[in-house]
């Protein structure tokens, strides 16, 4: 139960465009990656990636559908809604894996398609 509320806490502050409160659950040399972008190293780049992109976006909200653990990693699968600029919205599928060193998230992976979010929605 305390691998839900971790990351229960850590999809809040996502979802709250927390970005130093996201930022807190990495360790400081942490590697990032979104999609099919490229890798980022460190709270620092993390953190100015994770900030153009809540930028970009006027909400999410993650729901947690599965979660599976190891010795050192933790797997989740949901679904993230997101609502755009202009108001439309958008449900992806997502998967994560979280490698983790001393309790804290040392290598971040999204596995998400997320051109779908950027596609205009006007015919």
């Amino acid at each position: 139960m305390q691998q839900q509320s971790w990351l229960k806490d850590l999809f809040n502050k996502i979802d709250a465009k927390d970005t130093a409160g996201f930022l807190s659950f990495l360790t400081s040399d942490a590697r990032f990656r979104f999609g099919n972008t490229p890798v980022l190293q460190g709270r620092e780049a993390i953190g100015e990636a994770v900030e153009a992109f809540f930028a970009s976006i006027s909400r999410s909200r993650h729901r947690l559908l599965h979660t599976w653990s190891a010795a050192d990693a933790v797997i989740c699968q949901g679904e993230v809604s997101y609502t755009r600029k202009d108001d439309s919205k958008l449900t992806l599928p997502f998967v994560n894996i979280f490698q983790m060193q001393d309790g804290l998230i040392e290598r971040y992976l999204i596995y998400i398609d997320i051109m779908p979010l950027y596609t205009s929605t006007v015919g």
